[in-house]
């Protein structure tokens, strides 16, 4: 997934403000599981966050581009740990995103296991 940085999307240092980096995290992730889940499990489960960890490797200033790749690293139970990472036009990577997701079932918003089928579908 691509992603330009806006005048609204840079802070006083002139780069991209790190929330806007977690909306991003957010976007693709959004987007991945949109793509990747059928209409039943999507009304079926969901998936909040618990953590993000973020490494800044590089900046990103109004109009520059970033091409966003995220996936699954591991499952275990009802925790899942995501991937993100954005590269620049130059090949060089912007940020690397570490976040935590936990799945809960639709019907009570309790975490629940992952369902090895989901797994098998998500990366």
């Amino acid at each position: 997934m691509s992603f330009v940085a806006s005048k609204a999307d840079i802070d006083h240092l002139n780069h991209v403000n790190n929330a806007v980096w977690l909306n991003w995290v957010q976007d693709i992730t959004v987007s991945h599981w949109n793509r990747v889940a059928s209409p039943q499990m999507q009304a079926d489960y969901a998936f909040v966050v618990l953590r993000h960890e973020i490494d800044y490797r590089g900046n990103v200033a109004e109009g520059d581009a970033v091409e966003g790749h995220t996936w699954v690293e591991s499952a275990k139970g009802a925790r899942l740990r995501r991937r993100t990472r954005f590269i620049g036009a130059d090949g060089e990577t912007r940020v690397d995103a570490l976040s935590t997701w936990v799945c809960i079932a639709t019907k009570d918003f309790r975490p629940t296991r992952i369902p090895p089928n989901l797994l098998a579908m998500s990366n």
